[in-house]
């Protein structure tokens, strides 16, 4: 089938300009991960048409994975926007053509400020190029587009070279999960590196309760029914956990003896209970209240000692998922 053909013609021609550009890079690429690694303020990328859309793209993929950076529109740059660079900032500059005329106006600017100029263009003989720091090709390869006209093939190339650049800049600055989780943090893997602590109600929001105390006035002492969390810590002198009262639990010891709340808590609590660490995983927490059918955890550090409570509506907030 001709469609078929053509299709697959297109395809092959943007791998081509891909595949060409790994025996393309050189020092000059080696220059420009080191001027990003080193850049003390923000990446900024800039392009016009389909390569400013690239350069959003790269920008936005640099942002993720730890180096800060924004996209600058070269015809906004030019009326006042231009400001938001500073010394020591890096600008990535992307034509493929290297003529366009809304970035030329740009690179005296630049050079006044005191930023330094990348390039990614097609030709190292462009005047963008020259006038760069450090440049990048990305070739000469044609467009792959009936009329040989709209940016196809190049935009291709343009995209792998700055994920190319953008990845080797993250490896050599050693990003880690961690860090992509502190960026991603609406993302499964920003919730599954969630610590407990990040999410429970700490003492001052969940105050514990004295062993031995009243029951009715450790409730009055910790808001009553009120209080943020559904159950209620109780402690020994020390702070460590001895026990946990769920408002579950006082719900059945009223309806069993009206006068259940003049009693000692030791006597309606739920001795050594269930608990997790500050530290832990907030993950594993949630596989623990799932497998248990708890609302509420109680929290401990290393020694044992009450730090928060953490409770299921804390991790669904955060998005932990039900399932049925």
């Amino acid at each position: 089938m001709e469609e078929l053909d053509y299709g697959r013609e297109v395809l092959r021609l943007e791998a081509a300009a891909v595949a060409a550009l790994i025996d393309r890079l050189d020092g000059n690429f080696k220059t420009a991960v080191k001027l990003i690694s080193d850049c003390p303020g923000h990446v900024v990328t800039t392009g016009m048409g389909k390569s400013g859309i690239i350069a959003q793209k790269i920008s936005a993929t640099l942002a993720s994975t730890g180096t800060p950076s924004f996209y600058l529109h070269p015809a906004e740059a030019s009326h006042g926007d231009l400001g938001r660079v500073v010394a020591g900032d890096v600008v990535v500059a992307i034509s493929n053509s290297g003529g366009s005329e809304e970035i030329r106006r740009l690179i005296p600017g630049i050079k006044r400020i005191g930023a330094k100029l990348v390039a990614m263009t097609g030709s190292a003989e462009s005047s963008l190029a020259r006038h760069a720091d450090c440049h990048l090709c990305t070739g000469e390869a044609p467009e792959a587009c009936p009329v040989g006209l709209a940016p196809t093939t190049s935009t291709t190339a343009q995209l792998a070279l700055g994920d190319a650049l953008a990845m080797t800049v993250a490896k050599k600055r050693a990003f880690s999960r961690e860090e992509y989780a502190l960026y991603h943090p609406g993302g499964a893997l920003g919730r599954s590196l969630l610590r407990v602590h990040e999410l429970m109600a700490d003492k001052e929001h969940a105050p514990p309760a004295q062993a031995g105390t009243i029951t009715h006035d450790a409730l009055v002492d910790a808001g009553g029914l009120g209080r943020k969390v559904g159950a209620l810590a109780v402690v020994d002198k020390d702070g460590v956990l001895r026990g946990l009262l769920t408002d579950g639990d006082i719900r059945r010891w009223v309806l069993r003896d009206a006068n259940s709340l003049k009693r000692p808590l030791d006597e309606l609590m739920t001795a050594d209970p269930l608990s997790v660490r500050d530290d832990q995983l907030a993950a594993e927490a949630w596989r623990a209240m799932r497998e248990h059918s708890f609302d509420d955890l109680p929290v401990v550090d290393a020694d044992g000692r009450y730090v928060g409570i953490l409770d299921v509506l804390d991790l669904l907030k955060a998005g932990f998922v039900e399932q049925s």
